[in-house]
């Protein structure tokens, strides 16, 4: 049974998806741009079942938790104080902490800064970067036989200079039919887009994600969503707006200076696990230089591939869950109870 639960404290309010014993270790679920708890929807009630508590908040500006009205109030090291107030009220000293997409950044953030509370850290999709996820820190590791960069100055990570110019109509065309965003958001990966550039790597010159305007009326991809899944994300973000999910872009210089707070810590110690998505050509990591820093500022590192896109949780659940489930068996096995 996977139940809601909300927790409070004076500075924030998270709504959280909880299944599994109490008293089980800590595994909690962080999801990203534009998602919500029910990301983690084809996880929860697996490692419940295994024996852990396993938990999936809506983050900071999405669902059911606290959104705020300035771009600044989407920093990671507030949202990294939501995920430590979250562990807090579970009564739990540490976590299992699992995150995709920008929840993987917030992971991160969580072994730089909080060590102490982290059992060990697995991402899907976005691999570790010690000195903060910006276009800044990217750019180096863009592969430039699929973006040259006459034509590609930032490769895929185009998108974000995108919001930076132009955010007032970066959340128009999103909010201009929410379903339909989500649509042409959450598809499936193909083997045929590989060695392709990224549609994300030519925003700015498309001036927007779709072209200059809302979102096509594509059918459901049923590989990634369900009708009621495209119902709860759409009905989420036509009440809360794009507003928050799209002011994580627009924090670059304050994460990179909270990262730069943890400098003595950039390198970790406790395991981790990084899951590639194969046909992922946004965050291609099979291939390019991109998962380069993270081999040599992580320690203790087991990496596996999942042939799926961006969406990997959703896409391939069982995969996932079989990759997740086996590390903790290998490299965590006294969080099991």
């Amino acid at each position: 049974m996977i139940t809601e639960h909300v927790a409070k404290s004076a500075r924030h309010t998270t709504f959280y998806l909880a299944a599994g014993p109490e008293d089980g270790t800590p595994v909690i679920f962080v999801h990203g741009w534009p998602e919500l708890s029910i990301s983690w929807r084809g996880q929860l009630p697996v490692f419940a079942g295994l024996g852990f508590c396993a938990i999936a908040p809506d983050m900071r500006g999405y669902g059911r938790s606290s959104t705020y009205g300035a771009h600044a109030d989407y920093r990671l090291e507030e949202i990294t104080a939501d995920m430590i107030e979250l562990l807090d009220h579970l009564g739990a000293e540490k976590a299992v902490w699992i995150g995709h997409d920008w929840g993987a950044p917030v992971v991160w953030s969580l072994a730089q800064h909080h060590p102490d509370r982290c059992l060990g850290v697995a991402n899907l999709c976005v691999p570790y970067l010690p000195e903060a996820f910006t276009p800044e820190s990217l750019k180096p590791l863009v592969n430039r036989d699929i973006y040259p960069e006459d034509r590609f100055p930032v490769g895929q990570w185009d998108y974000f200079m995108y919001y930076r110019e132009n955010f007032d109509a970066a959340c128009a065309a999103f909010q201009a039919d929410p379903a339909a965003t989500v649509r042409a958001l959450f598809r499936s990966g193909s083997p045929d887009a590989l060695g392709q550039p990224s549609r994300t790597a030519a925003v700015r010159a498309n001036n927007g994600w779709f072209g200059g305007g809302g979102a096509p009326d594509l059918p459901r991809d049923e590989k990634v969503i369900s009708a009621a899944d495209e119902a709860a994300y759409a009905a989420s973000l036509a009440r809360n707006g794009f507003f928050g999910p799209d002011s994580w872009y627009m924090n670059g210089d304050a994460n990179a200076e909270f990262a730069s707070r943890a400098r003595d810590r950039w390198r970790l110690q406790m395991p981790v696990h990084f899951i590639h998505a194969r046909y992922d050509t946004v965050c291609e990591t099979v291939v390019s230089r991109l998962a380069e820093p993270m081999r040599e500022w992580c320690a203790d590192l087991t990496e596996s591939i999942v042939d799926s896109g961006h969406w990997m949780a959703q896409e391939k659940p069982r995969e996932v869950n079989s990759a997740l489930a086996g590390w903790l068996a290998r490299k965590l096995p006294e969080v099991w109870r």
